[in-house]
């Protein structure tokens, strides 16, 4: 059900904001368990809105009222803090700009590739400084996005086994229970010993607003080997960071907790630094180094797939049903001859019946 509400902030913003609402009656598995969340505020494209691309999203309501720049931008923190499920660790979400404060040196650019998700392309992945090696297009070919709703970075099928097996030969743990990698089990170390010293860093390309270019954005173990509260006294244990999918590539907020990420929806293109806050017992836990020569790779990772994007779902759902209207009065006006000459049935033979005109 889709509705209205007015809107104030307590900070930063005059006046209030009249915003589109929908209403969830059901959901499963939807949110997190104990969580005391009411819903979910999305701050993608209209392409994505419900119940259509017509109803104006939240983000686009709040810059057309307030007069604030099309810009936003995020501080996730709880790098190497165990996940509570409280949803109490810190973070900021700066609407119409950038705060230079919540980030340590330069903002690199990648540019959004479709204004649905915020859609980047990956260009490559290292585990431990070696390249996995894949075809780019690999890494996109449903679509690689950045989205602060997923917790994990989720992985298709192919490029997360390669990852796993790369994380297994470089890192100092041979004998990895397989139910810890597919997120169903913890690995748990005594107290005193720092596990993240056994794994690799893991290293992802995104190509750079000067498309002849790239930049690296590197995570340390303490971001995708995760610490959860458990029950054990004398053991700390961990879960695993990144998870398989079965199309997309999302950079999720277990990338997210290492950057300040900048949703310039003006110019088109998401920004990363380092964040202030990436630190877990006084070391950095996420880095970003660039410039690097895309001549390595191609010149277009993204295979294009119009059908993924829901303004072409609605155009070909249009169209087939148009045809399936057309053919049903062709029906219709083949049948006709045969109820005016029931008694010369020899008549109708292939050349005037659908044969001819078959779906395939």
């Amino acid at each position: 059900m889709l509705g209205e509400d007015v809107i104030t902030m307590a900070k930063g913003l005059n006046g209030s904001v009249l915003i589109n609402i929908v209403s969830i009656f059901q959901s499963e598995n939807f949110f997190l368990p104990n969580i005391n969340w009411h819903g979910i505020m999305g701050l993608a494209y209209s392409a994505l809105a419900k119940p259509s691309s017509s109803v104006e999203p939240f983000f686009d309501s709040l810059v057309r009222q307030a007069n604030i720049p099309n810009v936003f931008s995020m501080q996730m923190c709880g790098a190497g803090k165990p996940m509570t499920g409280t949803g109490k660790n810190a973070g900021s979400l700066v609407m119409g700009g950038v705060e230079p404060s919540l980030h340590k040196g330069d903002i690199w650019y990648t540019p959004i590739t479709e204004e649905w998700y915020y859609q980047v392309e990956v260009l490559k992945f290292e585990v431990g400084g070696e390249n996995l090696n894949l075809d780019c297009t690999v890494y996109n070919s449903d679509k690689a996005i950045v989205d602060s709703g997923t917790t994990l970075l989720r992985l298709p099928d192919k490029v997360f086994n390669s990852m796993v097996d790369a994380i297994v030969r470089t890192s100092m743990i041979q004998n990895f229970n397989v139910e810890f990698w597919a997120g169903l089990q913890l690995a748990c170390w005594e107290k005193s010993q720092d596990p993240w010293t056994y794994f690799p860093d893991i290293s992802i390309y995104l190509r750079d607003v000067n498309t002849s270019r790239s930049f690296r954005l590197t995570l340390k173990p303490q971001l995708y080997i995760q610490p959860v509260l458990t029950l054990q006294d004398t053991l700390n244990c961990f879960r695993f960071g990144i998870s398989q999918s079965s199309s997309a590539l999302v950079i999720g907020a277990t990338v997210m907790e290492g950057f300040y990420v900048i949703f310039d929806r003006a110019e088109k293109r998401v920004g990363f630094a380092v964040s202030s806050c990436a630190e877990s017992s006084g070391a950095a836990v996420s880095e970003i180094v660039g410039p690097f020569s895309t001549s390595d790779v191609s010149s277009n990772c993204i295979a294009r797939n119009p059908l993924r994007e829901p303004i072409m779902w609605i155009i070909s759902y249009t169209l087939m049903s148009f045809c399936g209207i057309i053919l049903l009065v062709l029906i219709i006006l083949l049948l006709l001859p045969c109820r005016r000459r029931k008694d010369n049935i020899e008549t109708v033979n292939d050349e005037s019946s659908l044969v001819r005109h078959r779906w395939k």
